[in-house]
């Protein structure tokens, strides 16, 4: 026995000692700079979503090539291939791209600027929904293999609704809005879509739906109309896709990729992936380029983070944002901001002091708000600094209003057989307790404090679009508009990305047009290491409340605003165009 367990107690040591070898082999050979050849093929997946701040860095080879580019990345990959003169063409493979119209455009934006540079940019499918296909789109030549199905077919928006549930149930949800289109509590007060909610759907189906197959139209040489048509005849199979013009051939992806070596010109095995190209500089500015920080404001706005290891990126708290802040003001080497804003809002307390210290920047640092996939309610109320608004067509911004909701349990603890008494002292000391329902003196007091942060909303937005309160109220009533309409009337003040944004921060910062910059990413990605060994004082004061946090973590964009509670500036429901 003795011999078995120093038998165990070694092997536990002998392993314990090869994982740590293992490990800092694998720092010394991620610090390495990969070599690349003279002229290659740049070939770039893109799968599921596409973020703004990359996940923890893992530093074991093999695992840090499959985290997910970022916008940035992608941004300095694309337009480093422009003017890399090593770069011969573009193979592009999306498979399942599952992000916003915003984020497409940006990526697109930056297959125009290969094909600009007269490099050619080929596209491999893999059973392309429409999100893989509007990529594909705007490449010079698209193909898919000879089994496959070409999955487009135009786009749907589908409304759940939980009333009928609830009723069942015995649950009751009272809300309280300011605005007539502030309408996140239909899906628990309704069956159907309202008026309002129908008219804004329907607006901002037909503003994707028309950029859609304009987009299309000018990448496959047809028009608008010939591009409806077809989606209404939609899906296709491979030989049909070809038959229509929506592929250009029938080939597997190695074959593609051939096909583009021989069209650039560079042997069919000189290809370099995304990741290595990043890796090896990416044809990246040198010392002297001016360096400007993306400051991205990613996932709702919570009063405190829920979040744990490797979800520290999905939510905005204030605390975490001052830090950020500081961080960038303090750095003298850093000569504009760039704000990337892709929320959908939260806590209305907290997108007021989040606010607050974004205009603190403002007053310290060249400051543009470039607006991602979706920026309203408190993501556009934080975007208002009163410094200038950009966003892409297909931005969902807007939503200026506010909400409050509570639950009424009661029915349900009756058919559980379940009783309950409440003792109180104060007329509304139950308020918000679930087990009552809201009297006229209780609705009138949350309609007061929903009105006045409405009010709030409104001034800020004023200020910040320097317009008066009625010039801004008419756009307001919570509705949600798409970037192109957000623009024509005067929410936003340019439609673009990226490159848009950092031109009117060279104006504003006095940086010349010709001069490089350094994009610096915050908050900075960190190491698996400091992850592990990181306090989190938000962490540490919510605790206690691990279960809540859990559920706060797991919840998904725009539903744990509504779990922390409190008065929201947030949107009234999750939209997702497919």
């Amino acid at each position: 026995m003795k011999r078995f367990l120093l038998g165990v107690l070694a092997g536990v040591i002998i392993a314990g000692v090869s994982v740590v070898v293992l490990f800092f082999a694998s720092l010394k050979l991620a610090d390495r700079t990969p070599s690349i050849p003279d002229r290659f093929l740049l070939a770039i997946r893109l799968q599921g979503g596409i973020p703004e701040v990359s996940s923890t860095s893992l530093p074991f080879p093999g695992l840090e090539g499959q985290t997910a580019l970022t916008v940035v990345e992608l941004y300095r990959i694309l337009h480093g291939a422009a003017s890399d003169k090593r770069v011969a063409g573009i193979f592009l493979v999306p498979a399942g791209v599952q992000t916003g119209w915003g984020k497409l455009d940006e990526v697109r934006d930056g297959i125009a600027a290969v094909r600009a540079a007269n490099k050619p940019v080929y596209v491999w499918l893999q059973s392309p929904a429409m999100r893989d296909y509007y990529l594909a789109a705007g490449a010079d030549k698209v193909f898919v293999a000879p089994e496959d199905l070409v999955d487009v077919k135009g786009l749907r928006v589908e409304a759940t609704f939980l009333k009928g549930t609830l009723d069942k149930l015995g649950v009751r949800v009272e809300i309280e809005t300011a605005g007539r289109y502030k309408d996140a509590g239909d899906a628990v007060t309704r069956t159907t879509l309202s008026p309002e909610s129908r008219e804004a759907l329907d607006a901002l189906l037909d503003g994707i739906y028309a950029r859609l197959t304009g987009a299309l139209a000018e990448g496959r040489g047809k028009t608008p109309d010939e591009i409806r048509a077809l989606l209404d005849n939609g899906p296709y199979v491979a030989p049909k896709a070809v038959e229509a013009g929506l592929v250009d051939g029938l080939m597997y992806e190695r074959q593609a990729r051939d096909a583009l070596a021989e069209a650039a010109g560079v042997d069919q095995n000189d290809v370099v992936t995304a990741r290595r190209y990043l890796d090896a500089g990416a044809n990246a500015p040198g010392r002297r380029a001016k360096r400007v920080a993306v400051l991205v404001a990613q996932g709702d706005i919570l009063r405190s983070s829920p979040d744990g290891l490797f979800t520290q990126d999905q939510s905005i708290t204030p605390r975490a944002m001052a830090r950020v802040i500081r961080t960038i003001t303090q750095t003298d080497s850093i000569s504009g901001v760039i704000l990337r804003v892709d929320s959908p809002g939260g806590d209305a307390a907290a997108s007021d002091e989040i606010l607050s210290e974004l205009k603190s920047l403002a007053q310290k640092k060249p400051l543009v708000i470039s607006m991602s996939d979706v920026a309203a309610s408190g993501g556009y109320y934080i975007s208002m600094t009163g410094d200038p608004v950009i966003a892409y067509p297909g931005t969902i911004t807007g939503s200026i209003g506010v909400i409050y909701g509570k639950v009424n349990i009661r029915g349900l603890y009756e058919k559980l057989g379940l009783s309950a008494e409440i003792l109180k002292r104060g007329a509304n000391a139950d308020i918000d307790s679930p087990l009552t329902a809201m009297t006229p003196e209780a609705k009138r007091k949350l309609r007061e404090g929903v009105e006045f942060i409405y009010d709030g909303f409104l001034k800020r937005v004023a200020e910040g679009r320097k317009k008066k309160v009625e010039e801004i109220a008419p756009f307001a009533e919570g509705r949600v508009w798409l970037g192109s309409d957000a623009e024509s009337r005067g929410l936003v003040d340019e439609l673009g990305g990226l490159t848009v944004a950092l031109g009117k921060l060279r104006e504003r910062a006095g940086i010349s047009a010709d001069e490089p910059l350094r994009l610096v990413v915050y908050p900075e990605r960190k190491s698996l290491f400091q992850q592990l060994m990181q306090r989190d004082d938000e962490a540490v004061e919510a605790a206690p409340f691990s279960a809540r946090r859990a559920l706060l973590r797991e919840a998904g964009p725009g539903v744990a605003p509504w779990l922390a509670g409190g008065m929201l500036r947030s949107m009234p429901y999750r939209i997702e165009i497919r």
